[in-house]
């Protein structure tokens, strides 16, 4: 009898432990609002979910970095300080709200940590989980203002390949990573949010008129969560062909290509702007 009700008291405790739980403010703002539990990622009605959508918006992107590359449009210097500013404001305080909703996400609506790295077959894209995949994917777009800053300051020295390739495809990537319910969806906005809190904050410094020395550091965070998703990606394969399989499989194969070759083109960008000769002045360039 004893046995039995402190077993009966361990789950009213349980229950008591998970209402409170479910009762704290930023988790019923970030995972437990009606418009975030009931999300549903459905293609043609959710805003940004078409083909036709992401194609217009990828080609409006290159299409307008060509033309203003070719014929470049210069703003008043404290203009375009102030637009700066505000956005990388607005990108730190983005990044730092889909964070937390994407770890409060995990933390509650993950039964096992095999399941937040291979989502199980079949997994639709809905609820919180990919509720802030669908916000990392919009703010990828928000992000094409990255390369309008430059095209409208200095793009011949500051506009490069990489930049250009890398806003391109993570806009694709983050499509069909929600599109497909892509395991470990939300740990790939986690990292990243949390690389772009202090990448961005790097930037709003520039923007005000300082000059951090920790630029290296940057990019050394980039390249760190690079490697960290190729580990997660690692995983999933492991789980895919070691189980009943994983959710978006397809698109983890074009995620994790997509890493291999940042990977490739960030380690050549840090060995030709982090040398060690003398002399050599580093050069920062957003990426």
């Amino acid at each position: 009898m004893a046995a039995v009700a402190a077993a009966a008291a361990a789950v009213s405790l349980n229950t008591t432990t998970t209402a409170a739980l479910l009762n704290i403010k930023p988790l019923y703002w970030l995972v437990n609002h009606p418009k975030i539990l009931n999300f549903a990622w459905t293609q043609g009605e959710t805003l940004g979910s078409s083909p036709q959508f992401l194609t217009l918006t990828v080609l409006s992107y290159l299409s307008l970095t060509f033309l203003l590359y070719q014929v470049p449009i210069s703003l008043e210097y404290h203009l375009r300080q102030r637009i700066a500013i505000f956005h990388n404001l607005f990108l730190i305080a983005a990044s730092s709200i889909m964070a937390l909703g994407s770890s409060l996400s995990i933390l509650s609506r993950s039964p096992t940590i095999q399941y937040i790295i291979c989502f199980p077959r079949n997994t639709k894209p809905n609820g919180p989980l990919f509720f802030w995949g669908y916000m990392f994917y919009l703010s990828k777009i928000y992000e094409y203002g990255d390369t309008l800053l430059i095209l409208v300051s200095n793009p011949i020295k500051r506009l490069s390949f990489l930049h250009v390739y890398h806003h391109t495809i993570v806009v694709i990537m983050c499509y069909l990573g929600v599109h497909y319910a892509q395991s470990s969806l939300p740990l790939v906005v986690l990292t990243n949010c949390l690389v772009h809190v202090f990448m961005y904050f790097y930037y709003l410094l520039c923007a005000l008129g300082f000059k951090p020395k920790w630029k290296r550091l940057v990019t050394d965070c980039q390249i760190l969560q690079f490697l960290s998703s190729f580990v997660i990606f690692s995983l999933i394969f492991g789980y895919h062909f070691t189980t009943s399989g994983c959710a978006g499989i397809m698109a983890c194969c074009f995620s994790a290509t997509f890493i291999i070759t940042l990977l490739y083109l960030f380690f050549d960008f840090h060995s030709k702007n982090y040398s060690a000769k003398a002399g050599t002045k580093d050069q920062i360039k957003k990426a």
